[in-house]
């Protein structure tokens, strides 16, 4: 696989994931809290992802890692903490095909914080692309 196109297939793995995420979660909640299904959601999470680089040899000692490291992945885990249980609750309240494609206005506010924090500079084309995931999120979420 050409590394400069492997990303694409990663990033189609994880739309394949998510989009099972979602099913699978808004099965799972049915009766139960959605935070406590965060909860229990995440301690799979971190018994798999520990599983899986210990037996991959890429275990190495995490406190010898820089202090950005630490400050940016730390407010990373804040924000998927915060985004898993909006989340969830989003999935307990309303229909999966809903919510999931309002989730995914992530990547619109993702393409504006990289232009703004990143210095990253979508094309026109790209940003064309962008509006319109924009406004395929408010065709599905405004009720007619």
């Amino acid at each position: 696989m050409n590394t400069s196109s492997a990303w694409f297939y990663w990033a189609l793995l994880s739309a394949v994931f998510a989009a099972a995420t979602a099913i699978l979660a808004k099965i799972g909640i049915q009766g139960i809290d959605s935070d406590l299904a965060t909860l229990v959601r995440t301690a799979v999470i971190i018994v798999v992802l520990s599983a899986f680089v210990w037996f991959t040899g890429k275990w190495s000692n995490p406190l010898q890692l820089p202090a950005k490291t630490w400050v940016f992945l730390g407010l990373s885990g804040l924000a998927t903490g915060a985004s898993w249980v909006c989340y969830f609750r989003a999935l307990q309240l309303g229909e999966a095909s809903k919510v999931a494609p309002v989730d995914k206005l992530s990547l619109v506010l993702v393409a504006v914080f990289a232009f703004a924090f990143l210095g990253e500079r979508p094309s026109l084309r790209e940003w064309s692309g962008i509006a319109m995931v924009a406004g395929g999120v408010l065709v599905l979420a405004i009720k007619r």
